[in-house]
């Protein structure tokens, strides 16, 4: 197999006397979906701002084998590491696209003084392609009040392609999204893996998650107890114990 889009080695976070993450290895290969899941509190979370860079960290990261490790957060993006937020914060007064063309957007003396005199400017080919990708072009010029929930991820999602990302890292997209805009996720997440697209993926939704990924890294207490397809992180004992049971108990409440 080739080397992985995305290569974080012995990823370990300590909050004072709290160890987040205890060496944790993590590979992302190209068009490869890979979910990390876990209970409250496992690190998943803490994984993504690691490797994205917003918390200190021991360990080294790589994105196409480029270094990353001593990169600020904005120099991962401009190498090809993108994330999105469990919160979708939306600009309420801006059009889709203009919410997406935030990513995209690489200012330069013209183009401010372009806006500035208002004149007009059609959405950039990273904008209409990844809305085209989520199936949402037809929201272009809708503004975010009038989108459901699970329309408002997918533009979030939408606003993080539009940097054109290498890997893509997922926090919880599926969070407060019904059965049906969970199943439309996840078949949007496929299509863009199909095409190429590398993704790490965290969300409590397992049936989302084991639908959506082709590998799967299960982390407990800040340590990976177990990693590989969905059949056999299901039926792992250790995974059972430590977070499927209580998961799916939590999903039966919620039926």
């Amino acid at each position: 197999m080739s080397s992985p889009m995305l290569d974080a080695r012995g990823i370990s976070v300590r909050f004072g006397g709290v160890q987040a993450l205890d060496n944790v290895d993590i590979a992302v290969h190209a068009g490869q979906v890979v979910g990390l899941i876990g209970p409250n509190g496992a690190g998943k979370t803490t994984f993504i701002d690691a490797v994205t860079g917003f918390v200190p960290y021991r360990g080294s990261v790589q994105i196409d084998d480029i270094d990353l490790t001593s990169k600020r957060p904005h120099e991962r993006v401009q190498a090809g590491l993108g994330r999105t937020w469990q919160a979708v914060e939306l600009f309420g007064a801006l059009s889709v696209a203009e919410n997406v063309a935030v990513s995209a957007h690489r200012p330069t003396t013209f183009s401010t003084l372009r806006e500035l005199l208002a004149v007009p400017k059609p959405p950039s080919a990273a904008v209409a392609d990844s809305l085209a990708a989520l199936g949402i072009s037809q929201f272009a010029e809708a503004k975010p009040d009038q989108l459901s929930e699970g329309q408002r991820k997918l533009v979030g999602i939408a606003r993080a392609l539009a940097a054109r990302p290498k890997v893509l890292c997922l926090d919880e997209p599926a969070a407060g999204l019904d059965t049906g805009e969970s199943a439309v996720l996840g078949q949007q997440l496929r299509e863009l893996a199909d095409r190429g697209q590398s993704m790490l993926l965290i969300d409590h939704d397992i049936s989302f998650v084991f639908g959506t990924c082709d590998h799967v890294v299960v982390l407990d207490f800040g340590k990976v107890i177990a990693a590989g397809g969905a059949a056999a992180i299901q039926s792992d004992p250790r995974v059972i114990e430590a977070y499927l049971g209580t998961a799916t108990s939590i999903a039966e409440q919620d039926l």
